[in-house]
């Protein structure tokens, strides 16, 4: 037996499948539970958009789509959890970290989002690091 720590050279090129796990996992959470949001908010929504904020959401809406190619993919799929990462850290840097140090997060719209982003963990966690700068900055 396979151990899923173990770097798989057969199916997933040296990835651990642990990390494959991983990935999949943060995938379907993506697909489904960003996915249920987004889309329910924008079948239902009525008026007119706001540019701004419907860029926001398309963008949201078009994560969940492509989780569900990373389910299958995940390895390949791993740009949009790069671009996942990089935006929810320069979040929580440029707003989130100067409220909290002037003590103003609390009560604010930008608690919720904080305490959403600060689940970009995960992701970090997940992503197979020596495989993603081998493949993506080494070429």
């Amino acid at each position: 037996m396979k151990s899923i720590f173990k770097a798989d050279h057969e199916n997933w090129k040296g990835v651990p499948r642990i990390n494959i796990y991983l990935l999949r996992l943060l995938y379907i959470l993506m697909f489904f539970v960003l996915g249920k949001d987004v889309w329910t908010y924008i079948i239902t929504f009525q008026g007119e958009w706001q540019p701004t904020e419907a860029v926001a959401w398309c963008v949201w809406a078009s994560f969940s789509v492509l989780a569900f190619i990373g389910i299958v993919h995940p390895l390949k799929m791993l740009p949009i959890l790069f671009l996942e990462i990089i935006y929810k850290i320069l979040w929580l840097f440029l707003v989130a970290y100067p409220l909290w140090v002037k003590n103003e997060l609390i009560g604010t719209d930008a608690e919720d989002i904080t305490f959403a982003f600060l689940w970009v963990a995960l992701p970090i966690v997940a992503v197979p690091w020596k495989y993603a700068f081998q493949e993506y900055v080494l070429f």
